[in-house]
């Protein structure tokens, strides 16, 4: 599963997305838009910043904004950013690789080539969706099982 600081950075750059174009977005509009605690919030766009993926603006019309359009910036790399790595298992992270603990020997592992199709399945959507796409909101399931018995 995707950390809560990956989490809280998808939340940020999309929100900053939303905004591109119309100025600095000031870190309290974002913390509240997007429930984020603002000391959190204020560690990961600085982290964002360092990367070239946000810019900061100081004084009394700063804020935050995309150093790039939304359509150059793919929900892939801000995982990769924000986590280090798509894979589930650490033998299957092609960035940041690492033998699993208390495993089988890689080239007998059948769960590791099994996780390194997902990841590389993972990477190929996630490479292909930018900040520029739109992405539907779904009803919560227990909405969606209303439905199904109405």
């Amino acid at each position: 599963m995707l950390s809560q600081k990956t989490r809280y950075t998808i939340r940020a750059l999309q929100h900053l997305a939303d905004h591109f174009g119309q100025g600095p977005v000031r870190l309290d509009a974002i913390a509240e838009a997007q429930n984020i605690p603002r000391k959190f919030l204020t560690v990961i766009l600085s982290e964002m910043a360092r990367e070239g993926v946000v810019v900061s603006q100081r004084g009394r019309d700063g804020g935050y904004e995309l150093a790039l359009p939304p359509v150059d910036i793919r929900y892939g790399d801000i995982i990769r950013l924000s986590r280090g790595s798509l894979a589930l298992v650490p033998c299957a992270s092609r960035n940041a690789h690492e033998t699993c603990a208390n495993c089988l020997p890689e080239a007998e592992c059948r769960l590791r080539g099994l996780m390194l199709q997902l990841r590389d399945e993972t990477a190929a959507i996630l490479d292909r969706i930018t900040l520029a796409d739109a992405i539907s909101v779904e009803p919560p399931f227990d909405q969606l099982d209303e439905h199904a018995h109405a």
